[in-house]
């Protein structure tokens, strides 16, 4: 799939909109958010369809995939917006990273853990927030801008490190020692 979608799930209790635009999207936030809720809903309505009481509005098919059978419904799947809850434990998996790369699906996943194992974007990590005071309309919206604050680079400037730590005195030691004038040292103890 390319392109980007838009989603659009409520029910008379909550209203939920995203958007997807990469092969992987990570939904993360604190408990009682709504991501569980939201995963439950489109679950819902895949199963029972409009007599569940819940609107899906999407040009995609959405659906949940779970760990029941996980693999072979997957490798069955085409051009779906597939959305996962954090408590499948097989997103952490090996062949579940071979399968994604493989994929010609979208993929939602709802994590607070590190899934270094798939190839996500920065750009498409987000969380989820109350966007009334009624708590009924809920809004994801990016968060990774806090993380580029722990780095507190100026891309206009070079960089110059406080203090390089090489693998050991033969991995570069002697370049970098001359040229940050010793503020290197090796993980070995050599200086």
């Amino acid at each position: 799939m390319v392109g980007k979608f838009d989603i659009e799930i409520y029910n008379n209790k909550v209203h939920y909109f995203l958007t997807v635009k990469r092969n992987i999207t990570i939904l993360q936030g604190n408990s009682a958010t709504g991501k569980t809720e939201l995963i439950r809903l489109i679950g819902e309505h895949e199963a029972n369809g409009a007599s569940s009481g819940i609107t899906l509005k999407c040009e995609a098919k959405c659906t949940v995939l779970t760990f029941v059978d996980w693999e072979l419904r997957l490798s069955a799947m085409h051009k779906n917006i597939v959305f996962i809850d954090e408590t499948a434990a097989f997103v952490k998996s090996k062949r579940f990273a071979e399968m994604v790369r493989g994929s010609d699906n979208y993929f939602v996943i709802v994590t607070r853990d590190d899934l270094s194992q798939l190839p996500y974007s920065v750009d498409e990590i987000y969380g989820l927030r109350n966007v009334s005071d009624n708590q009924k309309y809920k809004i994801y919206h990016r968060i990774y801008n806090e993380m580029y604050k722990l780095y507190h680079f100026d891309y206009g400037k070079p960089f110059v490190p406080e203090l390089v730590i090489t693998e050991d005195s033969n991995s570069g030691f002697e370049f970098f020692d001359t040229l940050y004038q010793g503020k290197c040292v090796s993980a070995n103890g050599k200086r």
